[in-house]
Order: structure tokens, then C-alpha cells, then sequence
């Protein structure tokens, strides 16, 4: 099992290498040139700026198994495709139960902000998100080392 950051606007890279790295998991981080995304001790794959780059080249390294950090529904579908668990930056873990309506949302969203609509954005990221995220790591990770022993 590894872990696979889609790192481009992610602010948990540092919660997500610090846990592979307290059980010595092999842990990616994948960005994009206009990102540079370095930490000690962890692969970054820098990929060109292109549309969706980042996001193909992540599911063509997936295993089965791996885990992806991501918070691009579109991508966390591709990933379900592979049989990789996948956990957004809140916490909340993607599943074949629940993409199928949050595709739904980000088309409808989509469609809005092309029709001349406002969309509300995100809040500002706020600490107990980043204790809510750690959490659900450890517990995920917990989860699957139990799976592979």
C-alpha cells in the first residue's frame, strides 16, 4: 500500500507524509509544473500544467489498495475504478456509495457558473478541519493495515 497526494491546492501534504512516514509507507506527491511541492524523505512526480495531467498520470501509477489524498471528485471516481480508497482534505472518505452525488453536484455547479451564476466557494480552511482530516487518516490506514496483515 502507498499513499498518492494529488498535492496541486492540497493543504494536508504535511499530515499525509508525516503518517506514511510514522509507518513507513511509501508516499507520492503529484503536482504540476506551476506547483513545487518538495518534502525530505518523499517522491514528488512533477507532471506538465495540461488539463487533467496530474490527475491521469496518478491513476495510471494506482495499485489496487493504494490510497489517494484528493479533493477533485472527478479524479476520486477514476480512483474508486481501480479499487483504491481515496480520502478528501476534510476527512471524508469517497466511496461508490457517495461519488455519484458529488459528480452530480460539481456538474450542477458547473453548469451554473457557465450559465452566468454565482457559486459559493469553500470557507477558509480552519484547524479543526486539519484535526478532523489527521483523524480519519489514522484510522483509515489502521483500517487497511488490518486488511494486509
Amino acid at each position: 500500500m502507498r499513499i498518492l497526494i494529488d498535492a496541486d491546492g492540497c493543504p494536508v501534504v504535511d499530515i499525509a507524509v508525516g503518517a506514511a512516514r510514522e509507518r513507513g509507507l511509501e508516499c507520492l506527491i503529484l503536482c504540476d509544473t506551476s506547483h513545487c511541492i518538495e518534502r525530505s524523505g518523499v517522491q514528488t512526480l512533477t507532471f506538465s500544467k495540461g488539463a487533467d495531467s496530474v490527475d491521469f498520470a496518478l491513476v495510471n501509477l494506482l495499485r489496487p489498495g493504494d490510497l489517494v489524498i484528493t479533493q477533485d471528485y472527478g479524479l476520486a471516481a477514476m480512483c474508486l475504478s481501480r479499487n483504491a480508497r481515496v480520502l478528501h482534505q476534510d476527512g471524508m472518505e469517497y466511496t461508490t456509495d457517495n461519488i455519484d452525488a458529488f459528480l452530480l453536484a460539481r456538474h450542477t455547479a458547473r453548469k451554473i457558473r457557465s450559465g452566468g451564476g454565482r457559486w459559493k466557494g469553500q470557507s477558509k480552511r480552519t484547524f479543526a478541519q486539519d484535526i478532523a482530516f489527521e483523524s480519519a487518516l489514522k484510522k483509515l490506514l489502521d483500517e487497511l493495515e488490518r486488511e494486509n496483515v
